[in-house]
């Protein structure tokens, strides 16, 4: 800790000379002088950290000299030494803020040592008492500049916040920009050539400056203020990785000057600025990333929905101008004149087998696109099931396919579209015996699940290859020849319009294996 310097002032040699001498051996600094005009220029130049000075001296009292003292230097303790100690002196020490009061003379060096001990640690109290004061309303300036994420408005409340909280007309921000600082945000700031020149000279240092144009400090600088009349500056230089900045605070003549605890004060505010500009910028990076994916994902949607639509065109293309084209064959050769009538009754009913494939197909899209919409009931999958294998036995008979059906005896009843759940089965046992042409077995299984009912269909043909199982539920894809590659798309949709799930298990083998589960209350 810094040894404390004391400043004695008294009209009277000798006493001046005593507290010199009893205050150098209790370990402190000091200065003396006798004439208080001089003191008040002394004041002026030189920093001290208390003032002990007699009340009456000719021509220039001791309240007057700590008048000047609270100008020139507002956190030094000041303590008076009185031979004629009055009630009257007493109030009038404390209503100017003196720190400690001493009679004269000292019956021992000891009272004195005491006395300014004492005046130093109640000056201290003051300090901290008034920056504890000071620090209560920054916290929730604190907490406006975090909260507030874009950069103009963010800098206008911290010029604005220096204002308010040092009490001064002027404020500036500077930021290190290209290797050179620029102006970024002020509030009655004169750019100056000298001033900024000052300022800018700042980047070499890592601690705040406070002048005052009536204290001690750069002669050249404190000239520069008072012709600016300003009377009071602030400097805080805050370097961060990816922030270096310099903030100024300025005071008028007409204003008091700038208190060491008010630099306490600046610094801290600085660095809650910094720290909100640096929140700020991290903020407008973040956004301006989650702005680019999505402009990305936009794009790649855009993209893929264009893509698909190309698929579909030529799919839709495909499978409707193979059968309008045998249409138009078979009723260009049926218009022969030559043709005979069993012939050209055999291209009539190849073109009425080819509208019947064209209606299927249509009806297929519409089913893709319009799924059938009706009233929801509660359907018992294991009759649905029985229902829909009764109305297939004879053509999966023909096929040389068995089934064989496992359900669960307490299978719960769900709530879905019949008519829909009955269109799925079918498009499952179909494609199941399809992928069976020379005859096997379709297994299905149906069990409850935690909110919901789960159902397996399994066939031991060939399975599906590993490069077309991406693909099987897009519209027109299909693995079997002659195939529309509507059902498995139709079926997918009707599920996920139940707020189910349609998916093909890989693992399952042999054959191909798709799990179908639908939850109790089938939302639509």
């Amino acid at each position: 800790m810094e040894t404390p310097f004391v400043f004695i002032v008294d009209d009277e040699p000798g006493i001046a000379l005593l507290c010199d001498r009893l205050l150098t051996r209790a370990g402190y600094k000091t200065a003396t002088q006798t004439n208080p005009r001089i003191a008040i220029e002394y004041l002026k130049e030189n920093r001290i950290d208390l003032l002990l000075v007699d009340i009456r001296m000719p021509e220039v009292d001791g309240f007057e000299v700590i008048q000047h003292a609270q100008r020139l230097q507002p956190d030094a303790a000041i303590l008076i030494m009185t031979g004629h100690g009055t009630v009257e002196t007493a109030i009038r020490a404390l209503r100017q803020g003196v720190d400690g009061l001493l009679l004269k003379p000292f019956s021992q060096g000891a009272e004195l040592v005491e006395a300014a001990n004492l005046a130093l640690a109640d000056s201290q109290k003051k300090r901290d008492a008034a920056r504890t004061q000071a620090l209560r309303p920054l916290f929730t300036v604190t907490e406006s500049l975090l909260s507030e994420t874009r950069r103009e408005q963010l800098l206008d409340l911290i010029v604005n916040a220096i204002c308010g909280h040092l009490k001064c007309e002027q404020a500036a921000c500077f930021q290190l920009t290209d290797d050179s600082f620029s102006l970024i945000a002020s509030k009655n700031f004169s750019p100056h050539k000298t001033l900024l020149d000052f300022i800018l000279r700042m980047d070499a240092s890592s601690s705040p400056v406070l002048v005052n144009t009536n204290g001690p400090g750069d002669a050249a600088l404190k000239t520069l203020l008072s012709d600016l009349e300003l009377g009071s500056v602030i400097l805080t230089p805050i370097q961060r990785p990816n922030l270096h900045m310099i903030f100024h605070a300025a005071r008028t003549v007409n204003e008091p000057p700038f208190r060491e605890s008010d630099v306490e004060m600046f610094q801290i505010l600085a660095r809650q600025a910094v720290a909100a500009l640096e929140n700020a910028r991290l903020y407008a990076e973040q956004l301006d990333y989650v702005r680019k994916v999505e402009e990305s994902q936009k794009a790649l949607l855009q993209a893929e929905k264009m893509a698909a639509a190309g698929r579909l065109s030529a799919s839709i293309a495909h499978e409707i101008n193979n059968p309008l084209q045998a249409v138009q064959n078979c009723l260009h050769l049926a218009a022969r004149q030559d043709l005979p009538e069993e012939k050209r009754r055999e291209y009539f009913d190849l073109a009425r087998t080819e509208l019947e494939r064209l209606m299927l197909t249509t009806r297929r899209m519409l089913d893709f696109y319009r799924p059938n919409t009706t009233t929801l009931e509660k359907i018992n999958l294991a009759e649905l099931l029985h229902y829909v294998l009764t109305l297939m036995s004879k053509q999966l008979t023909e096929s040389g396919v068995t089934v064989s059906v496992d359900v669960q005896g307490d299978l719960p009843k769900i709530t879905a579209v019949g008519s829909q759940m009955q269109q799925v089965f079918i498009n499952l046992t179909l494609n199941a015996a399809d992928a069976m042409p020379e005859g096997g077995e379709i297994r299905i299984t149906a069990r409850s699940m935690k909110e919901g009912v789960e159902l397996l269909f399994q066939d031991n043909g060939k399975g599906i290859p590993e490069d077309k199982q991406v693909n099987i539920f897009e519209p027109f894809f299909s693995t079997k020849e002659g195939g529309t590659g509507l059902g498995l798309t139709v079926s997918y949709n009707i599920i996920t319009a139940h707020g189910g799930t349609l998916e093909y298990l890989p693992e399952r083998n042999p054959g191909a294996c798709f799990r179908i589960f639908l939850p109790l209350g089938g939302e639509q």
